[in-house]
C-alpha cells in the first residue's frame, strides 16, 4: 500500500522557516527577529590581530590581554543562544566578531597602539517582537542601542565627545573634558582611523560597529569583497544585484538593513540600488547653512530641537571655525536634514530623518519599517551612517539586568560550545564516512546501531577539525551516531549556563546495493507561479523499460485547505516531451479522481479550478509547464507514480524544477515519497550560480539546501557549498554517473548524497542572508 500524501504536503507547506541548527520547534517561528541571527560561525573561537605585523603574516591570537580587554582562555565568538516569547526575544552573545578581529591603532602611522582589546561582553539582551511607534521619540543613548545579527554591539554616531567653547579644543580622554553637548563629535570622521578592517573597535573592552560593517556584510553574502592579499573588504565594483540582507535589530525592534534596497519602496521588483540618506554637509548648496561662511553659529533644525535649545546660538555655544583642525563633517551638528529644506523624501533622496523608510523587503514582503546602513559607492561610511538622533519607535528593549530571563520563552537555537551536532553518513568504499558540524575545541565519539535505540561505539576521543569533522568507519550499520564527549577550557560569559557536552546527532545510513524494491513513486515542488517570479519550469525524467503510467498535478486552490495564503487562483498544466505538447488541463476532470485516491493524493474539491493529467508515457524526459493566466501565487507541481507494485520495470529516476526562490512562504520547497524495501541513492542539488553558464539571468547567488524527513523537524543533511562538503568527491561522481551537467569547484551552488529507505521527504532551497533569485532544484537517482 502506497503512503498517504497528506503527511508530506503538510510538511511541505510549512517548512519554509525551520532553523537548519537548533532544537526541533513544534511550531518553527517565522518572524525574522528570531529567525535572521547569524549562528552557524560560532563554533569557532574568537581570534584578533594584536599588531599589523601579525596581520600580515596572518597569526592570530585566541587569548590576549590589553588593558580592560583581558581573554585568558578562549571565548566562542558571536551569538550563543537566541529565545523567543510572545513579546520579546533574548540573545545571549560573547559580543565578539566571527571575523578575524584588529588591529587597533591611535593614529594613521599606527605607532600608537589603541589602549584596549576587546573580551567577552557575557550579554543578554532583548528586543521587542511588535514594535510601538510613538509620536514623541527617543534619543539614542551612550552604548548600545542594538545587536548586529553576528552579536557583536551596534553604537549611535557619536563618539561621546563634543566640542568645550571655553577651552576652544574639542573634549577627549586625553584632555578629561566632556564638551558642552551642543556640537557632538561624529564617530566616524574622529575615531575611524582606530578601527579595524571591520570597521569596529572598542569601548572599554566592549567591541562595536558605528557604521558599516563590511566584514559582516561579506559572510551574510552582501555586495562586499574579501581581499585576501591585505586581509581587508572593499565593496564590489558591479552594481548589486539583490537586496541587503538584514545586518541587526534596534532596540526599538526595527531591522537594520545593508545600504541596498529596492528602487521603489513598496515594489520588489523595482531593482535594487544604494539607498541615499537624507541629510547633507552645510556646505550651502540645496538650501543648507554655508557653515564655511558664517560659521558654526547656528544649529540644523533637527538639532535645535534633540537639544531643546535655539537654533541661533550664544557667543559661549559656538563651534570652532570650519578648516583643516576641524572640517566640515567633523560635527553631526556639520550635517542639515534635506527634509526640513523642501526636498522630499522618495524624490530627492530615500530615508528620513530617523534614516529608515516603510518599505518591502526580502523579510517582510508585506512592509516593514527599517533602518539602512549608509555608504558612498565605494563603501566609504556616510552620515548618518545606521540612525539619526532619534530611534523611529519606541526602545523597549535593552540590556537585560542579573543575565537571567524572568518569563517562560522557547529556545530558538543555540551556538558555541552548544551548537547543535548534525550528522551525515555516505558510503566511501567498503565503509562510510561520517561527518557532523563541529566545534572548536570538541573532544567526540561515534556509535552504532542497528536499531535507533541501541548503541555500540566504535570511536573516541576523536578531535574536532573546525566546524565540520569527518571519521572514515569501516563499520557498517544503519546508523551513526556522534556525541560531544568533552570541550577545551574555554570562557563560559555571555552562554547562559548552557553546555554542549554530551549533546548528540544521529544520522541513518543504509548499505548501498542492498536487495529491495526502492523507488521513488511521487515527487512534488511547492513554487512561486506568475508576476515576478515568472513560470516554474519542472520536469521529470522515466527510467527503464516498458510504460509507465502518470498523474502530474498543479494544485493551487487546494492549497488554501491547508492554511495557505496566496495560492495561485487559477493553475493550468501541459505535458512535454521534447517540442510535443502530449496533454493539457485546465480544470482537473473528475474521472481522475479514482487515481488521485489510489496514488493517495490528497483529494480536491469538486469544481475547484486545480489542473490535473493522467497520461501513459515511454521512458524519456518529461515536462510539465504551469500556466498562471494573469495572476500570481503558490502553486503545488506534483507527480505520482500511478502504475502498482507489482510493475516497476519503468520508474522515475530524475525529478527537477526551476523556478523563483523568494523567502518566508515562497522559498522552494520539493518533496518526494519513497516506497519499497532497502534504499535508494539520491543525489539533491540546488543549482544557482551555475546557471549562468546557460544563460540564465537572476540567478540565486548562494543557495541554501537542507533535507528533512516527515518523521522529524531535525534536517537529515543540509549543504551551502557543495565543494565545502566532506564528501564533495562523491558528489561530483555521483553527478557524472547521474548525467548531470558539472558544478564549478568552489562555486556556491548546493549538493547532498544520500541514502533513503521508504518513507515522505521534504527538501527546502532558500538564498543565504534571505536573498532571492532563480535557482534549480534536481533529484537524481543514483544508480
Amino acid at each position: 500500500m502506497k503512503p498517504h500524501l497528506r503527511p508530506l504536503i503538510r510538511l511541505a507547506l510549512t517548512l519554509g522557516a525551520l532553523p537548519v541548527t537548533g532544537p526541533a520547534q513544534s511550531t518553527p517561528p517565522t518572524d525574522p527577529r528570531v529567525t535572521s541571527w547569524f549562528v552557524a560561525p560560532s563554533g569557532n573561537y574568537a581570534r584578533i590581530y594584536e599588531s599589523t605585523a601579525a596581520k600580515n603574516a596572518g597569526t592570530a591570537v585566541t587569548t590576549w590581554s590589553r588593558n580592560q580587554g583581558v581573554q585568558s582562555s578562549p571565548s566562542y565568538a558571536g551569538v550563543m543562544q537566541v529565545s523567543y516569547s510572545d513579546t520579546w526575544v533574548y540573545l545571549r552573545s560573547s559580543g565578539l566578531g566571527y571575523h578575524t578581529m584588529g588591529p587597533w591603532y591611535l593614529n594613521a602611522a599606527q605607532t600608537q597602539n589603541f589602549p584596549n582589546f576587546p573580551a567577552n561582553q557575557n550579554v543578554l539582551y532583548r528586543i521587542p517582537r511588535t514594535p510601538a511607534v510613538p509620536a514623541t521619540k527617543t534619543l539614542t543613548g551612550a552604548g548600545a542601542i542594538g545587536y548586529s545579527v553576528d552579536g557583536v554591539a551596534l553604537f549611535d554616531n557619536r563618539d561621546t565627545f563634543s566640542y568645550n567653547n571655553a577651552s576652544a579644543t574639542d573634549a577627549s580622554p586625553v584632555n578629561g573634558l566632556r564638551g558642552d553637548g551642543i556640537w557632538n563629535r561624529d564617530a566616524y570622521i574622529n575615531e575611524g582611523v582606530t578601527f579595524d578592517a571591520a570597521f569596529a573597535h572598542q569601548a572599554g573592552a566592549n567591541y562595536h560597529y558605528h557604521a558599516n560593517t563590511p566584514a559582516l556584510r561579506f559572510q551574510l553574502g552582501d555586495n562586499v569583497d574579501f581581499v585576501a592579499a591585505t586581509k581587508t573588504y572593499a565593496e564590489k565594483s558591479t552594481a548589486p544585484t539583490r537586496h541587503s540582507p538584514i545586518i541587526g535589530w534596534l532596540a526599538d525592534g526595527h531591522p537594520l538593513y545593508g545600504p541596498y534596497g529596492y528602487a521603489s519602496s513598496m515594489d520588489a521588483a523595482s531593482g535594487v540600488r544604494r539607498m541615499i540618506p537624507g541629510y547633507q554637509k552645510r556646505d550651502g548648496t540645496n538650501g543648507t547653512t554655508h557653515l564655511a561662511a558664517t560659521g558654526r553659529t547656528t544649529l540644523p533644525a533637527w538639532a535645535s530641537r534633540a537639544q531643546n535649545r535655539a537654533a541661533t546660538l550664544a557667543t559661549n555655544q559656538t563651534g570652532p571655525a570650519v578648516g583643516t583642525a576641524y572640517i566640515l563633517g567633523h560635527y553631526l551638528e556639520d550635517y542639515d536634514y534635506l527634509g526640513e529644506l523642501g526636498k522630499t523624501q522618495g524624490a530627492d533622496f530615500d530615508l528620513d530623518l530617523y534614516n529608515g523608510r516603510f518599505c518591502v523587503t526580502p523579510e517582510f514582503p508585506n512592509g516593514t519599517y527599517a533602518y539602512f546602513l549608509t555608504i558612498e559607492a565605494d563603501g566609504t561610511p556616510k552620515f548618518p551612517y545606521t540612525l539619526g538622533r532619534w530611534f523611529y519607535g519606541a526602545p523597549t528593549g535593552g540590556a537585560v539586568q542579573g543575565g537571567n530571563i524572568a518569563e517562560s520563552v522557547t529556545e530558538y537555537v543555540r551556538g558555541g560550545q552548544a551548537l547543535a551536532i548534525n550528522v551525515t553518513a555516505v558510503a566511501a568504499g567498503s565503509g562510510v564516512l561520517v561527518s557532523w558540524t563541529s566545534i572548536e575545541g570538541g573532544t567526540y565519539a561515534i556509535a552504532t546501531s542497528a536499531d535507533g535505540s541501541t548503541f555500540s561505539p566504535i570511536a573516541t576521543g576523536l578531535t574536532s577539525a573546525g566546524l565540520t569533522t569527518t571519521y572514515n568507519a569501516t563499520t557498517v550499520a544503519n546508523y551513526y551516531r556522534v556525541t560531544l564527549t568533552a570541550v577545551a577550557t574555554y570562557d563560559t560569559r555571555g552562554t547562559g549556563g548552557l553546555s554542549g557536552v554530551n549533546g548528540n546527532g544521529t544520522a541513518t545510513y543504509s548499505t548501498v546495493g542492498a536487495s529491495g524494491t526502492a523507488r521513488l513513486i511521487n515527487l512534488a515542488t511547492r513554487a512561486q507561479v506568475g508576476g515576478a517570479a515568472g513560470t516554474p519550469i519542472a520536469g521529470f525524467v522515466i527510467g527503464g523499460t516498458g510504460n509507465k503510467r502518470v498523474l502530474t498535478r498543479a494544485v493551487g486552490p487546494g492549497l488554501t485547505a491547508f492554511g495557505v495564503t496566496g495560492a495561485l487562483a487559477d493553475p493550468s498544466l501541459s505535458l512535454v516531451s521534447g517540442s510535443t505538447t502530449a496533454a493539457t488541463n485546465d480544470n482537473w476532470l473528475a474521472a481522475d479522481a479514482a487515481t488521485f485516491t489510489s496514488v493517495g493524493a490528497f483529494a480536491l474539491t469538486n469544481g475547484s479550478r486545480d489542473a490535473a493529467i493522467v497520461a501513459t508515457l515511454a521512458p524519456g524526459s518529461y515536462t510539465t509547464p504551469v500556466g498562471a493566466g494573469t495572476g500570481s501565487g503558490i502553486t503545488l507541481l506534483e507527480v505520482y507514480d500511478a502504475d502498482s507494485a507489482a510493475s516497476p520495470t519503468a520508474r522515475l529516476v530524475n525529478a527537477s524544477t526551476r523556478a523563483f526562490v523568494g523567502i518566508g512562504e515562497s522559498v522552494l520547497i520539493p518533496g518526494f515519497v519513497i516506497s519499497g524495501t532497502g534504499t535508494v541513492k539520491l543525489l539533491l542539488r540546488a543549482a544557482g550560480p551555475a546557471l549562468a553558464a546557460f544563460g540564465v539571468t537572476g540567478t540565486l547567488a548562494d543557495p541554501q539546501l537542507s533535507l528533512f524527513s516527515s518523521a522529524s523537524a531535525t534536517p537529515l543533511a543540509t549543504n551551502d557549498n557543495w565543494s565545502a562538503a566532506a564528501n564533495a568527491a562523491a558528489i561530483s561522481a555521483a553527478a557524472e554517473s547521474a548525467g548531470a551537467f558539472a558544478f564549478t569547484a568552489g562555486s556556491r551552488d548546493a549538493a547532498a548524497l544520500v541514502d533513503l529507505s521508504a518513507g515522505s521527504y521534504t527538501a527546502t532551497v532558500s538564498g543565504v542572508g534571505a536573498t532571492t533569485g532563480t535557482a534549480l532544484v534536481e533529484i537524481y537517482v543514483v544508480q
